[in-house]
């Protein structure tokens, strides 16, 4: 089973580059043909959040989609996709930034709660903690 980058998954989102995408759907096919799923690293979700939101300028809304697309397709294996679900609920939820709410699902699947912080949009996740001075 192979790995995915961050470009090779914005690609199949985007479409911005139509000789790369269609190499990411055979790459896709090939996963199926081959009974291997790719897998996704959490770091590449994370990346991916920004590049779709900084570069493209998705919208949080226009996010979740893609993201919630990607965690439907069968082709993908997640790492730890309990807590990437678990950030997404946070991030639908919260005005915080999905780095911070990946930070605090990685932390409540670990049972390390509170995960404490000196940023206030982000002590508004269940499970985060202002700290104080």
């Amino acid at each position: 089973m192979a790995g995915l980058d961050t470009n090779v998954l914005a690609r199949w989102i985007v479409d911005d580059d139509p000789r790369q995408a269609a190499r990411v759907k055979r790459l896709f096919e090939e996963a199926v043909e081959q009974e291997s799923p790719l897998f996704v690293p959490s770091t590449v979700m994370l990346e991916l959040e920004w590049v779709l939101r900084s570069r493209y300028e998705f919208d949080k809304s226009t996010v979740l989609g893609a993201f919630n697309a990607l965690l439907e397709t069968q082709e993908l294996e997640f790492q730890d996709e309990p807590t990437i679900e678990r950030a997404l609920s946070f991030y639908r939820q919260n005005s915080a930034d999905f780095a911070d709410c990946l930070h605090a699902g990685q932390c409540n699947s670990a049972r390390r709660v509170p995960m404490v912080t000196f940023d206030r949009t982000a002590s508004r996740i269940p499970g985060v903690e202002l700290l104080t001075p």
